[in-house]
């Protein structure tokens, strides 16, 4: 249980917030709200613990993030219908789930070459990257619509309107994170989302041996 402990103080309070409202929720008799609190909590835990199971060190930057994207997603969304309060909370939160995938498969498909530029070209990483992003945003897709289906949420909004245009900002995200990854691979730098890919990489030498190498030859 030492991901807990290393976890930032955000991150705890969400979660003990979240398992607050899933035990009043029950108290109440409100199903909905406590199913919901449990998904929420339930997801943002997935990270953490796959971390652990792995042996993967993940940057707080990282953790907090992927903990606020399922609370305002699931949370603050389906609970408190910020998705119809907010024009842009679905828009915003398809972008900025897609760019956070993309990098995560960038980092994924650099790591099964050891952390080897030289062996792919650095467009055929991107162009998998982007197919990341997309497969991810496309799961997520029929995750809204299986809730809806079998639980009574509205997380598809307009239907094939919102599908669609989820998909187009998941495009977009996919490929600002396909572009960040080339350009970490040619010239090293790529703002702060490639900080944010060398963070990951430093802090989990081991799977990127090859790029180590280069560092510290």
């Amino acid at each position: 249980m030492g991901w807990i402990r290393k976890s930032s103080r955000p991150v705890l309070v969400i979660w003990a917030l979240l398992l607050v409202a899933a035990m009043i929720a029950l108290g109440l008799g409100r199903w909905s709200l406590a199913f919901v609190s449990i998904a929420t909590l339930t997801l943002s835990l997935v990270p953490p613990l796959l971390a652990a199971r792995w042996s993967l060190t993940l940057p707080l930057p990282f953790l907090v993030a992927t903990t606020l994207f399922f609370f305002a997603s699931i949370f603050l969304g389906e609970a408190f219908d910020f998705y119809e309060r907010l024009w842009w909370w679905d828009l915003g939160l398809h972008g900025s789930s897609a760019l956070g995938f993309g990098l995560t498969g960038f980092l994924f498909v650099f790591m099964l070459f050891d952390g080897d530029r030289l062996a792919a070209p650095p467009s055929a990483i991107a162009f998998i990257t982007f197919c990341v992003a997309m497969t991810v945003g496309a799961i997520w897709e029929i995750f809204e619509f299986t809730m809806d289906l079998f639980f009574g949420l509205n997380m598809q909004k307009s239907g094939l309107d919102d599908t669609m245009g989820d998909l187009i900002i998941n495009a977009v995200g996919g490929l600002i994170a396909s572009l960040t990854g080339y350009f970490y691979l040619v010239r090293n730098s790529a703002g702060l989302l490639g900080r944010a890919l060398g963070q990951f990489i430093q802090m989990n030498q081991r799977l990127y041996q090859k790029y180590k190498h280069r560092l510290t030859k």
